[in-house]
């Protein structure tokens, strides 16, 4: 296997071609998240605490669920999962924060160009590509003061992917439960048409133009030339604009066990996704050659569910299942004597995330 768009599936499946879009994909979130919410309701009233999953990783604030700091997480690993980590440190918007965020960049031998991000954020908001010293100094000047940045090598593998993970605390192993390849968004020019035209004529882009267009808009009449390639996204999220492919099929045992040694270096952790970047496929599924971006607690879903193949029973199946999960983990720490955090901390830092992300730029 070479290319992780070629997704698995049974030999006696017909071939049949992907639609650009799935029937849910770009719900609006109130409409699609809804059924989730009432089945989190019901689980909570089940085990007699709407917050219990945030114990399934009692280390975390929240569990990862709203509102924690990147960092925190990836400072939690030990010298195993630290080898796989991309190498990060931190810097507070503020007074002379260009000379701040060169001198800790130098202290944690990072280079340009880097990736800057909030440090407490979801869905790629705000992230930032930063090529050389005064792109970091107007980067930085684009976000609200006082505010902690995580500034991380850019790693250079282009294959970025999405790993959830599962251990229960009595396992002594844990699953990989979903895979999903990102794909960024091309388009390619023919020396005639515009950006614009190009994007109205992809067979994909034309249908959720909204989500390319204010981020190309200062590019929009340029007119590529022929074979020239134009990412439309750098973030690998899906509501930004990224391409998600299943490949929940292709793990592989030696894949598995890799996350697993690396998850289990992260203390009392058990429930979450892992994205990475990888050199190659077949690199991935060997366990070898690729770097942790970041480590997503509870808040996290299984995103091979946005593959547009995937119908809205599947969707919710999965959804399902792993909340589901959260709740069976959360329930056994907390008999170990871990607490939860309670909903009204759940609410605090679910408005705070809220305001951050309201504040942030618009990600590359």
């Amino acid at each position: 296997m070479t290319d992780m768009s070629t997704v698995s599936t049974p030999a006696s499946s017909p071939a049949k071609a992907p639609s650009p879009l799935s029937m849910f994909e770009f719900w609006p979130g109130w409409i699609f998240y809804t059924p989730v919410v009432m089945y989190w309701i019901m689980m909570g009233l089940r085990y007699g605490d709407l917050s219990l999953p945030t114990a399934a990783n009692p280390r975390i604030e929240t569990g990862g669920l709203c509102g924690e700091s990147k960092s925190s997480i990836l400072n939690m690993a030990g010298e195993t999962a630290r080898r796989w980590i991309a190498p990060y440190t931190l810097v507070e918007t503020g007074h002379n924060d260009t000379a701040r965020a060169i001198q800790a960049m130098d202290h944690a031998g990072l280079g340009f160009p880097v990736v800057l991000k909030p440090d407490i954020g979801c869905n790629g908001t705000g992230v930032k590509l930063v090529a050389d010293a005064g792109a970091l100094a107007q980067a930085l000047a684009t976000f609200p003061r006082h505010v902690s940045l995580m500034l991380q090598r850019l790693i250079p593998y282009s294959h970025e992917v999405g790993i959830f993970y599962i251990r229960h605390p009595d396992e002594a192993h844990g699953r990989i439960t979903s895979m999903t390849y990102k794909e960024v968004p091309l388009l390619v020019g023919d020396g005639r048409s515009t950006v614009e035209e190009l994007l109205h004529a992809d067979p994909r882009t034309r249908l959720v133009p909204q989500i390319y267009i204010p981020r190309l808009r200062g590019r929009l009449a340029d007119v590529p030339a022929k074979g020239e390639a134009l990412p439309l996204v750098f973030t690998g999220n899906h509501c930004k604009g990224a391409i998600f492919h299943d490949c929940t099929a292709d793990v592989t045992p030696e894949l598995e066990a890799r996350i697993d040694a690396i998850m289990h270096d992260i203390p009392d952790f058990h429930f979450g996704r892992i994205d990475v970047k990888a050199e190659s496929a077949a690199a991935l599924l060997r366990g070898e050659k690729f770097e942790i971006i970041e480590i997503n607690g509870v808040g996290s879903e299984a995103t091979h569910i946005w593959d547009s193949r995937t119908t809205l029973r599947d969707a919710y199946a999965a959804q399902f299942m792993h909340y589901r999960e959260t709740f069976r983990i959360g329930a056994k720490k907390r008999k170990a004597g871990w607490k939860p955090s309670g909903a009204m901390t759940m609410l605090r830092c679910w408005l705070r995330q809220r305001r951050l992300l309201a504040s942030y730029p618009m990600n590359d």
